[in-house]
């Protein structure tokens, strides 16, 4: 497979305890369709204590050879706010067995898609975290974590946003020995659920993969003898099926 995005969702283990949060940030990707400027993301915390969670986003740039890397959101030109995305609250306090959401606000030009990156990270409150809590309720926190809590699980997450004018124009090369899919459009489109299987029935398969293409690159796998490939080609809302015989 060549030109092959890949956006790994960053995680922590946790370490086992007596009383933890054990947060679940739902879905890696989320995606921000052309004509909305706000997503609503879902944090659960199945765990048997308080997650004080702290959000930040960071914007992914990737490169001509696609690598990529990370970077500080800048101002606008104005000055007035950041330019890209925005959580807020960027402070959650998630009690056991609960849920609560932060707001996810896009600010800025939409005239080319732009990747951000999310993290939720359990941490243990202190007085600059700006959680809503007093010393005493502080303190009490971190003495029941404290016996065996050293690292809290957190999540990273990946966030697309859209052009204002989305455009999905998925060109197929079908060739004897190689299937290709090159994003002639100006937004991500997913080959989701790639399946690899033997054809005879046997059920041999390969683990199951999701693979995102960005606009002006391709995906592409090799057509073995004896093997049928199956995914889902995603564009926005429309799915469509797909099945290739070796």
């Amino acid at each position: 497979m060549k030109h092959l995005l890949a956006l790994c969702a960053l995680c922590w283990l946790p370490i086992s305890a007596p009383a933890a949060p054990n947060i679940n940030v739902g879905v890696f990707y989320d995606y921000l369709d052309g004509d909305k400027s706000t997503y609503l993301k879902r944090v659960f915390n199945g765990g048997d204590s308080t997650a004080f969670i702290k959000v930040s986003v960071m914007e992914i740039l990737y490169n001509a050879d696609g690598t990529s890397e990370e970077v500080e959101l800048k101002s606008n030109l104005e000055n007035t706010a950041r330019d890209g995305l925005m959580a807020t609250p960027a402070r959650l306090i998630v009690p056991a067995d609960g849920m609560q959401g932060t707001r996810l606000l896009y600010l800025g030009e939409r005239d080319k898609e732009r990747y951000f990156r999310l993290r939720f990270v359990p941490v243990m409150p202190e007085p600059e975290d700006d959680f809503a809590v007093s010393s005493d309720e502080r303190e009490a926190y971190k003495t029941n974590l404290s016996a065996g809590v050293t690292v809290l699980a957190g999540f990273g997450t990946v966030f697309f946003v859209r052009p204002k004018v989305t455009r999905f124009a998925t060109r197929i090369d079908d060739q004897p020995t190689e299937y290709g899919m090159h994003n002639d459009g100006n937004s991500v489109v997913v080959v989701d659920q790639f399946k690899d299987c033997a054809s005879d029935g046997a059920q041999e398969c390969l683990p199951v993969t999701k693979n995102h293409i960005l606009p002006g690159r391709a995906f592409s796998f090799p057509k073995q003898a004896g093997r049928t490939y199956r995914f889902t080609l995603v564009e926005g809302s429309e799915k469509k099926p797909y099945e290739v015989k070796g």
